[in-house]
């Protein structure tokens, strides 16, 4: 089926998710990334028994993906390399080849812009023009800022969470198991990557936080890797949006039912919200941050940044980094605790992101209100009221999931959707982010079962980009690269994150 490009904004995809019947793409059709397609999913399956098989397809998953020195997100669905994406697959990478996932963060940082951004994609340019949209080409404004890396290949202006310290430090992790001569390569990518670490970092804490709140603002909900939460549904339904021309939606024809993707009105909002940017003086940070009409303190990108910075800070000890570094870092993460105390929201029992234009928090109920369980360092009393939160009906306790694994937005809001995106699916990646967490705090016990239910999830339905939280339904692509990546890591035990670390 071809997909057109067509006035007002591409096919229609608004049509309403019920969230019931039919079939999704992984279901209709397994391309590597379903090791128990031949069997029934009523059945149950013990991941850790069914390891070997599972880490080997997770292996074949990366394999498929690979490009040399870098990873595709997904075969067909995302020919790009992805920033967040890649810092969750050097993850992986790291239990296979520990070089391997060390290129693999080396190759992206490669292209990172003068100010220390690091972009949300760095484009194939062997890739064909229709493959994905917005490509190169409408990322122009990239190639003609001054800050911008030489091109080809092109990037966006955008970033994604940074993952990436957290993956580097993994990496080192699992070289320590690999022998000597695995340790002293890792170190030396350290002293590498460390300097581009750094300027990363410093780049979301002063130009991406010039208020010097310690919570990292976002210029589009792609910025955030959750693109079409609810999160965002009130400020992108503030936009006086423009004109906006005909365009082609190549994301339609690899999943199994547009109701899996952002709407065409979100579309007509995302590109809208491009454009703005590319007017900008040519991408100009201080330009957006004046005019731009999405702002919006992100609390997750925010926690994972503290949660980045204390890796940063391990990392800098390792590589012999000066003091001053170690203090200008501890200071970072010291003031990023603080901006997230500030958006705590008793009620709720959650962290809310701030909308600095309309210059009040975002009352919704998703993942990413966990923050504060992912920066760590919590209280006794902040982590049992989260605890709390994701037991609750309105998270892990819904009595409609088909496992207690999070749905990306709670069902008890209104904006949720079973199998729309980021509206309510669960993801793998986020599964990881929050055991690793709890495993971080303490909550070992707890962790471990989150484990095992998602490898029973993958193990059964295969290596999905995310599911529907009801059915278990495998939505969006198959032969995710991140979702093979952390099931590696699931399956590594022996490279667990240090209990009590952040707690």
């Amino acid at each position: 089926m071809k997909y057109p490009g067509s006035s007002g904004g591409g096919p229609k995809t608004d049509d309403p998710d019920s969230g019931k019947g039919g079939r999704s793409h992984g279901d209709e059709r397994s391309l590597v990334g379903s090791p128990r397609a031949n069997k029934t999913t009523s059945q149950r399956h013990d991941p850790i028994e069914e390891a070997p098989a599972l880490g080997r397809e997770a292996a074949r998953v990366l394999r498929l993906n690979d490009m040399g020195g870098w990873t595709k997100a997904a075969p067909e669905l995302y020919p790009h390399q992805w920033s967040w994406d890649s810092a969750f697959i050097a993850i992986g990478l790291a239990h296979l080849d520990t070089r391997r996932a060390a290129r693999e963060l080396e190759t992206l940082f490669a292209h990172q812009w003068r100010t220390g951004k690091v972009s949300h994609i760095v484009f194939n340019p062997d890739a064909p023009p229709e493959s994905y949209f917005p490509g190169p080409d409408h990322w122009s404004c990239a190639a003609s800022s001054p800050d911008a890396p030489p091109a080809p290949p092109y990037t966006s202006c955008l970033s994604q969470p940074p993952v990436h310290a957290i993956a580097a430090l993994r990496i080192w992790e699992a070289a320590r198991f690999a022998g000597e001569e695995e340790v002293s390569c890792a170190r030396a990518f350290l002293g590498r990557i460390y300097p581009g670490l750094l300027s990363w970092h410093r780049y979301l804490m002063t130009y991406r936080d010039p208020e010097g709140s310690g919570l990292v603002t976002i210029y589009h909900p792609w910025g955030s890797g959750t693109d079409n939460s609810p999160r965002w549904d009130a400020p992108l339904e503030a936009l006086a949006v423009g004109e906006v021309g005909p365009y082609p939606r190549y994301d339609l024809r690899h999943v199994g039912s547009p109701s899996q993707r952002p709407t065409n009105a979100e579309y007509d909002r995302y590109l809208w919200l491009v454009d703005l940017i590319k007017r900008a003086h040519r991408c100009d940070e201080a330009t957006i941050y004046e005019s731009h009409p999405f702002l919006i303190k992100d609390v997750l990108t925010s926690a994972i940044l503290v949660a980045a910075n204390e890796a940063l800070t391990e990392i800098s000890s390792l590589v012999g980094a000066p003091e001053d570094d170690r203090v200008l870092i501890s200071g970072w993460m010291a003031r990023g605790r603080r901006g997230l105390e500030g958006c705590w929201d008793r009620e709720l029992g959650l962290c809310l992101d701030y909308d600095l234009r309309a210059e009040e928090p975002i009352r919704v109920r998703t993942v990413a209100g966990f923050a504060p369980l992912i920066a760590g360092c919590l209280s006794r009393a902040r982590l049992d009221a989260l605890l709390r939160t994701l037991d609750s009906p309105e998270f892990c306790g819904h009595r409609g999931l088909r496992g207690p694994l999070p749905p990306s937005t709670s069902p008890e809001d209104l904006g949720f959707r079973p199998r729309s995106y980021w509206r309510g699916p669960t993801w793998p990646v986020v599964n990881w982010l929050l055991w690793w967490s709890l495993v971080r705090a303490g909550e070992v016990g707890r962790a471990e079962r989150l484990r095992r239910t998602a490898l029973e999830q993958l193990a059964v339905r295969g290596f999905g980009e995310y599911f529907d939280p009801f059915t278990g339904q495998l939505l969006g692509s198959d032969a995710q690269s991140w979702t093979a990546a952390v099931a590696l890591d699931w399956l590594a035990g022996e490279t667990l994150p240090k209990a009590g670390l952040a707690s």
